[in-house]
């Protein structure tokens, strides 16, 4: 099972990719994975808030180049004290001047300046952005936690219609990558030290697995995909594929495929 190519020469069994895969999890599901990631930003912090804030942002603004998402991360971090709880609910307005004229990509700072109003109004009622994304211990995924997010993100009545396309839903068909990601960042928990566990009552079963073009192309290779759009069915349906080879922690293979489609496999 170390060769690649052998593998794909042939169709595949269930136990032919849950061994590769594995062997793969354990490969790239380490500390060493941390540096040139996203994730590196929410394992800037220790206190429990602090992580789901910088974690937010972090997974916001994850596409394009890493080295650029990391330093833009940590621009906004700096704007912040690099004490992001503290700054969300105690900033003054002439704090936030230096946030009007970020960009990355296509978030601009009437996005972030709305994420800091959003988070203030939550954390002042609330403990944990857990609860946000609320799901039943019965639902099969998180889609409805999902959908709940976004509601509340948006439940303001002033807030930019501009900002809407950076929360993602299932009821837009969207694969919610990011999110996605973001779930997996504070639901997961093993003793490799990359995803933090801090959320407790949702259960790594009901993740879904982000889809970004590394992890779809690997899929598809491996025929854990055949749906030909990129969309939340096909998150799905990958989701789905995995739980077979493990229901309880299926998006631990996420660590594999984006592996490997960084390998170019």
């Amino acid at each position: 099972m170390n060769s690649l190519i052998p593998l794909t020469r042939r169709k595949l069994t269930n136990t032919d990719i849950k061994l590769f895969l594995n062997e793969k999890v354990l490969a790239y599901n380490q500390p060493g994975f941390i540096a040139n990631d996203p994730v590196s930003i929410p394992h800037l912090f220790i206190r429990r808030q602090d992580i789901e804030i910088a974690g937010l942002f972090a997974a916001t603004l994850a596409w394009g180049q890493r080295i650029t998402i990391i330093n833009n991360c940590r621009k906004l971090l700096s704007w912040m004290d690099n004490d992001p709880y503290n700054f969300i609910l105690h900033h003054k307005e002439k704090d936030l001047k230096p946030f009007v004229d970020f960009r990355h990509r296509t978030f601009n700072g009437t996005d972030a300046l709305y994420f800091i109003d959003f988070l203030k109004r939550f954390y002042v009622g609330h403990d944990s952005l857990e609860e946000a994304f609320r799901v039943d211990t019965a639902d099969a995924t998180i889609a409805k936690g999902l959908i709940n997010f976004r509601n509340l993100f948006f439940s303001s009545p002033d807030y930019p219609l501009r900002t809407k396309k950076h929360i993602a839903t299932p009821e837009r068909k969207s694969a919610c990558k990011r999110l996605n990601m973001y779930l997996r960042w504070m639901v997961r928990h093993d003793n490799q030290g990359v995803d933090f566990g801090i959320w407790k009552n949702i259960k790594p079963a009901q993740l879904v697995c982000p889809c970004d073009v590394h992890v779809e192309r690997v899929a598809r290779k491996l025929g854990l995909i055949k749906r030909k759009q990129m969309d939340w069915l096909t998150a799905l349906e990958l989701t789905d594929n995995l739980r077979k080879l493990d229901p309880v922690d299926p998006v631990k293979y996420d660590f594999a495929l984006f592996g490997l489609g960084l390998e170019k496999f």
